[in-house]
């Protein structure tokens, strides 16, 4: 799992089975509509795709959506999958089709792990981000049956302006739910995200520390999403505690060091997965993009073998080259470790090859030019 080679197979496999969904949340990258679409992945086919996936060196799968509750073999494409050995597990949304029963199915059939979105501490916050009154109460009864069964949850939050002056409250909250993992997203304004949902990029880094701060004192894990940026600020605040230890500490070598994850503390994958890179995502009619904020399509499945698709595709292969990025991240010294979101580049430019845009970082290699021309 740890040796793997982000140019021939992906760290983790998003699969959306289908975009059904009851819901009708602000930032719905999916879109998501109420009815499935005819054209989705058939049960054959989905079969067909866990193959490919495991032949992958087995990489994590997780179902998403829409909702993949909205289809009836859901537990059937995941029994397929754990019984060849795959890690599978679940994002459903937070809707009546989350009983207790449904919830003891999936333990039957071994999904490793359930994730929910929870966007705020209070039902008015979340149920205004995920438009729909009730959601929040669904959720905690949901999380309540989870623990009956002794199942681990994950708790997913989108961090936006709707929630960011209660990031204190909404921590605790995870706290108490006794949640395995934190998974904190970033607003991508793509599918129903707008840009004027978004913090700013002071606000990323304020975000950004406080979560490294987070992370020291907590027992669950921190993962973020759509912010590759957070890895630079957890170096930099490894490398200052080290410093301020008096411990001897090689720049270029924790760089290094960062990216195989032995000084990250992400927890997570053992090295920085992007889009594209490490990360591939399937849309529910098989359409192949590096992730599901980024939508350059690359292949599809039905039309092409996944692997021959991540490996090949010229927009996965300039996607896993940090060399060719643009501006700022082209030159920045975390660009193998960090490389910013190549989702938001391509939300706010149309170019997934330019800076991330809600990065206040500047690059050693720039701030040497500019005390140049200052001199000059």
């Amino acid at each position: 799992m740890f040796n793997r080679d982000y140019d021939k197979d992906p760290f983790i496999v998003i699969w959306e089975l289908t975009r059904a969904c009851q819901l009708k949340c602000l930032h719905c990258r999916a879109e998501a509509q109420y009815h499935r679409d005819p054209r989705e992945l058939t049960f054959e086919e989905g079969k067909k795709l866990i193959d490919q996936i495991y032949d992958m060196n087995n990489p994590m799968l997780v179902f998403t959506g829409g909702d993949p509750l909205m289809r009836e073999d859901v537990y059937d494409l995941a029994e397929y999958a754990i019984k060849k050995g795959v890690r599978v597990s679940m994002t459903p949304s937070a809707t009546p089709n989350v009983t207790k029963e449904a919830i003891q199915k999936a333990k039957e059939v071994g999904l490793s792990r359930w994730a929910f979105s929870i966007d705020g501490p209070t039902a008015e916050i979340h149920d205004h981000f995920r438009g729909v009154s009730g959601s929040f109460d669904l959720t905690m009864n949901a999380i309540k049956y989870l623990h009956e069964l002794e199942i681990p949850i994950q708790i997913n939050t989108t961090i936006s302006r709707y929630n960011i002056d209660v990031l204190d409250d909404m921590a605790k909250l995870v706290e108490d739910l006794d949640c395995v993992l934190w998974s904190v997203f970033f607003l991508v304004p793509t599918g129903r995200g707008q840009e004027s949902d978004m913090i700013s990029p002071v606000e990323h880094e304020k975000v950004f520390n406080w979560l490294y701060q987070l992370s020291k004192r907590v027992k669950f894990d921190i993962k973020t999403t759509a912010a590759q940026h957070y890895r630079r600020v957890v170096i930099q605040n490894k490398m200052r505690e080290k410093l301020a230890n008096n411990d001897q500490i090689n720049y270029e070598d924790a760089l290094m060091k960062g990216a195989t994850g032995s000084i990250d503390g992400l927890g997570r994958a053992p090295k920085g997965v992007n889009d594209g890179n490490g990360f591939v995502f399937i849309s529910h009619i098989g359409d192949v993009y590096p992730s599901g904020l980024l939508p350059v399509k690359a292949g599809n499945v039905r039309e092409t073998p996944l692997a021959e698709i991540y490996r090949e595709s010229p927009i996965f292969k300039s996607l896993r080259n940090p060399n060719l990025y643009k501006g700022k991240c082209g030159v920045c010294e975390f660009r193998f470790v960090c490389g910013g979101s190549r989702s938001r580049a391509y939300a706010m430019t149309g170019d997934y090859l330019e800076s991330e845009p809600f990065c206040i970082y500047i690059p050693k290699a720039l701030r040497k030019k500019q005390e140049e021309n200052v001199t000059n």
